[in-house]
């Protein structure tokens, strides 16, 4: 069976693909604002676009696209799932 690579989702680069697996933070009202976000285990969430400074970043998942700080993005765990290029 293959391991499947779990990262940080801020590790992820432009057009990859993760599969949110947990949160590292244990915070009730971080994970609660993330949730009602949609951002839900196993949902894909791709990077679409990092700002020049690196934070924040662009993400597209369930149809729409959210804005998030890189500090966000470090306590969110995703397996990396592949690339999309279009």
């Amino acid at each position: 069976m293959e391991d499947k690579e779990i990262v940080e989702l801020s590790k992820l680069k432009v057009n990859e693909v993760g599969k949110l697996v947990k949160f590292k933070e244990e915070n009730k009202a971080f994970k609660r604002r993330l949730l009602d976000m949609g951002l839900t285990k196993n949902v894909i969430i791709r990077i679409k676009q990092i700002s020049p400074l690196g934070d924040p970043v662009s993400i597209s998942l369930r149809g729409y696209e959210l804005c998030l700080r890189k500090e966000d993005l470090n306590n969110i765990l995703v397996e990396k799932v592949g690339e999309i290029n279009d």
